[in-house]
């Protein structure tokens, strides 16, 4: 009984010295603090929100939210990249439209060729409107813009963004006279999503004019 007193007395303690060894916290230790949201984060929230009021707001956000960083949360910047991206899917689609036009003059189908040469004409212009769109919110960042100027300028910007939809339906509506086939339904489906794209640049155009600040 004797050498085993000891052992005993060490398998009691021991556990009871680890105990007070491990770091207990105090009533003053400070909360961890939550991360910081970073730029793109508040952009990409900034732009899903900001969606939410356009027609298509899928299509808004999955085309737009690749340009969080460069938005962050500004209404204005988010219309002009909403214009820049609207211009680049008109440019694309007069080009292909373009290289169809050129391939249906040697085709039967004169309806067709009439068509895609007539729709080629109306992207063209409905690149130079929003092109013009454009160039008028890059002028909005000048020094004293007061808002009757500011409001001006935009009502330029709303009236090239509207006529740039119309032009846009005009494509479309000269393939109905089109006997039905994968020419017609590929190129009247492309039309229909860039006219959802200038629909939505319009919506978050107006948007930003509401807001009334430049």
């Amino acid at each position: 009984m004797n050498t085993q007193h000891p052992l005993f007395l060490v398998s009691l303690v021991l556990p009871i010295l680890l105990f007070q060894l491990q770091p207990t916290p105090t009533v003053g230790d400070p909360t961890p603090a939550a991360p910081t949201p970073t730029p793109t984060t508040n952009g990409t929230e900034f732009i899903r929100t900001s969606c939410g009021t356009t027609l298509y707001p899928d299509l808004c956000y999955h085309s737009l939210s690749r340009y969080a960083s460069a938005v962050q949360q500004s209404p204005g910047q988010l219309a002009k990249v909403a214009i820049g991206v609207s211009l680049s899917k008109a440019r694309r689609m007069a080009a292909y439209v373009s290289t169809l036009a050129r391939q249906a003059e040697y085709g039967a189908d004169r309806r067709a060729a009439a068509a895609l040469h007539d729709c080629f004409t109306n992207f063209g212009d409905a690149v130079d409107e929003i092109r013009g769109s454009l160039k008028q919110m890059r002028q909005l960042g000048a020094a004293g813009l007061g808002v009757e100027s500011f409001r001006f300028q935009m009502s330029n910007v709303q009236t090239w963004m509207s006529a740039a939809l119309t032009d846009e339906d005009t494509c479309t509506d000269g393939f109905e006279d089109v006997a039905d086939g994968s020419l017609k339904s590929d190129v009247c489906d492309r039309v229909t999503k860039v006219h959802k794209i200038t629909s939505n640049a319009l919506a978050l155009v107006n948007s930003y004019v509401a807001k009334g600040t430049p």
